[in-house]
């Protein structure tokens, strides 16, 4: 059984929290209120908007050191809705892996919106979690915890392809934003 802190309460923070619960797992759910509660799980999942992610890390860096961090942010200009905010040959997740160089970073739950976490749906699919990172046993610890919540989990390999996550998601959100898909679809894998 695995332990995770979550920080951010919002709707994707309560269906990780679900689905991790789902699985058996113990959950540590972090509000903006909670910035003297120290972190207590050894899977640190940061389930805030991309622009709160620094301040997130410069108050819980030295405390983040050694655990697993898991970046479901997608960096995407919430004004216009037209690009992301990395440069082009980056991703949020390798912005947050150099600013935690003793944090494992992985990439996950980006591309699936709160419904299809909390459902485990997308359509008649299982949710499917894509992660990315570089540490295998990161990878593989994370992967336990979606698939024993009953979410189907997909290595996508190393932290390069944060990039390319990254704007799976963000093509999902301005579908959704748009009206072409609702909020509680999205894209589904099939497997085999």
């Amino acid at each position: 059984m695995a332990h995770l802190s979550i920080i951010g309460t919002g709707n994707m923070g309560q269906a990780i929290a679900a689905v991790a619960g789902r699985g058996g797992h113990t959950v540590q759910l972090l509000g903006s209120d909670a910035a003297a509660t120290p972190v207590a799980g050894d899977i640190v999942v940061l389930a805030v908007p991309y622009p709160a992610v620094a301040s997130v890390v410069a108050e819980r860096g030295a405390s983040l050191a050694g655990k697993v961090v898991v970046d479901i942010t997608n960096p995407l200009n919430f004004q216009t809705f037209d690009s992301l905010t990395v440069p082009a040959d980056s991703s949020a997740t390798a912005e947050i892996a150099a600013a935690l160089p003793q944090s494992k970073v992985v990439k996950a739950f980006n591309t699936t919106f709160a419904g299809t976490l909390a459902t485990g749906k997308v359509g008649d699919l299982t949710t499917t979690v894509l992660m990315a990172g570089d540490d295998a046993e990161a990878k593989t610890a994370l992967a336990d915890i979606v698939t024993s919540g009953g979410l189907n989990a997909i290595d996508a390999g190393s932290l390069k392809r944060a990039r390319e996550l990254e704007a799976i998601g963000f093509v999902q959100i301005t579908l959704a934003a748009g009206s072409k898909i609702a909020w509680t679809g999205g894209f589904g894998v099939v497997a085999g």
